[in-house]
């Protein structure tokens, strides 16, 4: 089971996800993210700690959500890789294209320094 909790921190919205990440989960990410695009929240922070299992439909959420905030200047953040899942951003090369940090105390402190 997913589960999703968002926060507001200044100016940026935190999302943590529990749970696997997969076909059917992904969707209920999207819905989340695409709604903080379409408000042009200037920075989403996907904390990914408690995820143990992403496959490809997540990664794909993810992207997708990446070059939508780019196109209106905002930022995505990813912070808190765990095993499988870091695999799977490194073996995709995607750790090369998203910003991601080992915590929540070092992807606020790069956001701050940038803005």
């Amino acid at each position: 089971m997913l589960d999703i909790q968002s926060k507001k921190v200044d100016n940026a919205v935190i999302i943590n996800i529990k749970g696997d990440v997969d076909l059917y989960s992904s969707p209920q990410i999207r819905k989340v993210l695409l709604e903080l695009i379409q408000k042009e929240s200037p920075a989403i922070f996907v904390d990914l700690q408690e995820v143990n299992y992403m496959d490809s439909s997540g990664v794909a959420t993810l992207v997708e959500a990446l070059q939508r905030a780019k196109k209106y200047g905002g930022r995505l953040f990813i912070y808190h890789l765990q095993g499988a899942v870091q695999d799977v951003f490194e073996l995709s090369r995607l750790d090369k294209v998203f910003q991601i940090y080992p915590d929540e105390t070092e992807a606020m402190k790069a956001y701050h320094d940038e803005n």
